[in-house]
């Protein structure tokens, strides 16, 4: 009877200290307020039967031992307040994981007690529904975030980075920020900063958005938007609205109706501080497209920066090639590391920089080159005569550079066979739009196949690599996902400055049509080039053909005889888009690259085409409604890789039954209606890697997802309503790399996890609905490293005994503020 006492005591004292604490909260929070409310309201009406929990224990003829575990629960309850209370505004992700935490915690309490409460869980209940459904679509928004997304189009407009060395724009910067800063009547609407390409007028804008006092000013209100030769106004506002957090924004009527949502947005955020716009690299005849964005909103700016002049603006600032002494320094700092630049004679070194002008990009790439090459590069110079008399003459400089990769003195006769590839790729780089993050992946499709690479992509990252070291690319890792890192070329991108754009394009132009290896073609409105126009059978032996059509363009596409084409890129900026009939008559097309640029998915009307083309070994589509695609009856069947990123699945999935009987690898990435997979996929028995990733609408897997029994790699990352995961994946022993890092609400591991047996790589960080391991963990014998985070790295510690070889990498900080760096802290 004392220890009844005992634990009636032990009960009530717990309960009341969290009322207690639900109370306080639920008065004070910002956040978790109508399910704290909600809580409090269930525990008042628990409370009399608390208080009589000895008769209690007699009615319900309950153990003490039941007693004690509520007790736990409540111990359990207060922690989980107490956490709640310490959760940062900005980590709506957390938010979302712990107001589930909660509705659970409510709902055990309720089933202990047996008590009617539809009353009680019908008060508040819409109110808190309402709430965790916002969560929940916030979720899905913050983790479409830049960087997370394979895709070519750049979601948000965040100031990019800036380099390693910065120099002589001191002054500039000065300058600058005092004609964008408020100035009463002496500030303007817009300032061009004008010079030639690779002056260094990016760079300056960024200095300019990254100052602290800029900063200060405008705060979170620095909007900064590269623009194209082929700019969609359309494509442009959307962006602004998404970097404001805008995610499901219906598509605008017009060029009008875009311009008027937008000053009704930088009006109602202008309330807050004022804002900059930066227009970057904007083409001639841009004033028209500048003028657009001039709204009459006190403490708006613009800052623009081009190429040209603009005489509508009198406010222009034109950026100065570097001095001497400048130049010298950024040339010293861009010859790499291993080189002895003191080993070369100082009138040499200011013969290269008086070569170069002042051009900051032109310096930087020679420095590199002339690492490895200082005789071809010093070649250049030979004649005494200035290289950069003209745009054309820095051209000159720069493919000195690019030259520089056929002429190396000592190598082995297969290494200048590789360094001719590596120059060969540089040059199908000038295939892409500018501007453009490329993804390594699409490089390696497509140098796989032209060059004969290996499929690992260890080879086109080594490229990359090599062409990053004389600055010829950037290559760019996706530092915020590292759950890509298990391949050579996932989660890595390619981006190239115009001036080097040029350049490949200016290589590749070289010669006669009909002899060149690659046609890049930039079309707008009904006009075509000369040379097609006259063509009639005369074939062209390119390999890579890129084609970039603007809304204006017609559907009606004139034939082209091109049979040794391989590789086709096609990106256009309409919301609809016709295949062109002529790639029925190419023989040996193996890569077909499809991406659209407008800011929904676009119908391209005669997709089921692709059947009629047995060569495609690889496709990716981006952008892409695959509504037409459905009703494709043929099979594809050499077709080996399937990309489908930010795609419209619709009913694509609905008749899939054995249409790639062949298929290797398949990407579904930000696919928002994937609800699901066909069962049909099961039987795709060569597939070896599937990746479904920022899905955030997939709710499970098909049942016999075992039967994919030569799969090797699954990524299900950021899929935030995946449930479960099919008991049957345990039939899967090829597995090795298994991702299913932030998968929120996955519940449960299969039982049959353990029979992995050939698993070797596991992320999981952010799987916050996971409570525990199924038992069968500890018979993963080849498992060798976890990336988990704090809360389920200690999910492992009962098992690591058993997991003789297990390394676990658990990242410290908070995955979601990686997510969220664009969020206050």
């Amino acid at each position: 009877m004392a220890a009844d006492l005992n634990m009636t005591a032990a009960l009530v004292a717990p309960f009341h200290q969290l009322l207690t604490l639900v109370s306080g909260e639920a008065e004070t929070a910002l956040k978790f307020k109508s399910i704290l409310t909600r809580l409090k309201g269930t525990l008042l009406s628990l409370q009399p039967y608390v208080d009589r929990i000895d008769q209690l224990d007699l009615a319900l003829n309950r153990p003490i031992t039941e007693t004690s575990a509520l007790v736990n629960r409540l111990k359990h309850g207060h922690d989980l307040v107490r956490k709640c209370s310490k959760i940062a505004s900005w980590n709506i992700i957390k938010q979302y994981i712990y107001s589930h935490r909660l509705l659970d915690f409510e709902e055990w309490l309720l089933r202990f007690f047996q008590v009617d409460v539809q009353v009680q869980l019908a008060r508040d209940t819409r109110k808190v529904l309402v709430e965790v459904n916002d969560l929940e679509e916030e979720v899905n928004r913050l983790l479409a975030v830049p960087g997370r997304s394979s895709s070519s189009l750049s979601d948000r407009c965040d100031v990019p980075d800036l380099p390693d060395l910065v120099v002589g724009l001191d002054l500039p910067l000065t300058e600058v920020k005092g004609m964008v800063t408020m100035d009463g009547g002496s500030s303007v609407a817009v300032v061009v900063v004008s010079a030639p390409g690779g002056c260094g007028k990016t760079t300056l804008a960024k200095m300019v958005c990254r100052d602290a006092e800029i900063r200060g000013i405008y705060r979170d209100n620095i909007f900064f938007v590269v623009i194209t030769k082929t700019a969609n106004l359309q494509v442009i506002v959307q962006k602004i609205f998404r970097h404001k957090g805008y995610h499901k924004m219906s598509e605008f009527q017009s060029d009008e109706d875009a311009l008027n949502q937008l000053e009704q947005l930088l009006r109602k955020i202008g309330a807050g501080a004022p804002i900059l716009l930066v227009l970057d690299d904007v083409w001639s005849g841009g004033e028209s497209l500048i003028g657009k964005f001039m709204f009459q909103i006190q403490g708006y700016k613009i800052l623009v920066t081009s190429r040209f002049v603009f005489p509508r603006f009198h406010s222009t600032y034109k950026l100065n090639l570097l001095n001497d002494q400048d130049a010298i320094t950024l040339f010293r700092h861009s010859v790499c590391p291993r080189y002895d630049i003191s080993s070369l004679p100082h009138d040499l070194v200011n013969k290269i920089v008086e070569g170069c002008k002042g051009f900051p990009l032109a310096l930087t790439v020679v420095g590199r080159a002339l690492c490895d090459q200082h005789e071809v590069i010093l070649e250049k110079w030979s004649e005494g005569r200035s290289i950069f008399d003209s745009n054309s003459d820095l051209l000159a400089c720069l493919q000195a550079s690019l030259d520089a990769l056929d002429d190396r003195a000592i190598v082995a006769a297969y290494q200048r066979k590789d360094m001719a590839i590596v120059k060969e790729c540089f040059l199908d780089l000038g295939s892409f739009p500018e501007n453009q993050r490329i993804p390594a992946t699409v490089l390696m499709d497509m140098w796989v196949e032209l060059y004969d690479l290996d499929e690992e992509g260890m080879y086109t990252l080594a490229n990359l690599l090599e062409l990053s070291a004389r600055n010829l690319v950037n290559l760019v890792p996706d530092r915020n996902d590292p759950s890509k890192a298990n391949g050579y070329c996932e989660g890595h991108f390619v981006t190239q400055h115009g001036m080097l754009r040029e350049l490949a394009i200016y290589k590749s132009s070289q010669g006669p049509i009909e002899k060149r290896k690659r046609l890049i073609m930039d079309l707008s409105g009904i006009e075509l080039p000369k040379w097609w126009v006259e063509q009639v059978q005369q074939p062209t032996n390119a390999r890579i053909i890129s084609i970039s059509t603007d809304e204006m363009f017609p559907s009606n596409w004139s034939d082209i005889h091109v049979p040794a084409v391989e590789v086709l890129i096609l990106n256009f900026w309409s919301r609809s888009y016709t295949l062109p009939h002529f790639m029925l008559m190419m023989d040996q097309l193996k890569v077909l690259i499809l991406t659209s640029h407008v800011s929904s998915a676009a119908k391209v009307n005669n997709l089921t085409l692709l059947g009629n083309i047995s060569s495609l070994r690889r496709i990716r589509m981006e952008h892409v409604s695959l509504s037409f695609l459905s009703t494709c009856s043929s099979q594809m069947e050499n077709l080996q890789k399937l990309s489908l990123i930010m795609c419209e699945i619709d009913k694509f999935f609905e008749n899939y039954t054995d249409m790639f009987p062949n298929l290797v690898e398949m990407e579904i990435e930000y696919c928002e209606d994937l609800v699901a997979l066909p069962i049909g996929l099961c039987d795709t028995v060569h597939l070896k890697k599937l990746s479904i990733t920022y899905c955030y609408k997939l709710g499970a897997l098909p049942g016999g997802f075992g039967r994919l029994t030569n799969l090797e790699v699954l990524r299900l990352n950021s899929c935030t309503t995946l449930l479960e995961l099919p008991e049957s994946i345990g039939s899967l022993q090829r597995l090795s790399f298994l991702d299913i890092s932030h998968c929120l609400k996955l519940g449960r591991l299969p039982e049959r996890m353990g029979e992995l047996r050939g698993l070797r790589t596991l992320h999981m960080g952010g799987c916050w609905g996971l409570d525990e391991l199924p038992p069968s963990v500890k018979d993963l014998c080849q498992l060798e490293t976890v990336m988990c985070d704090e809360d389920t790295d200690i999910l492992w510690r009962p098992y690591e005994n058993h997991l003789s070889n297990l390394k676990k990498n658990v990242v410290k900080e908070d995955i979601a503020q990686n997510w969220l760096h664009h969020l206050p802290p």
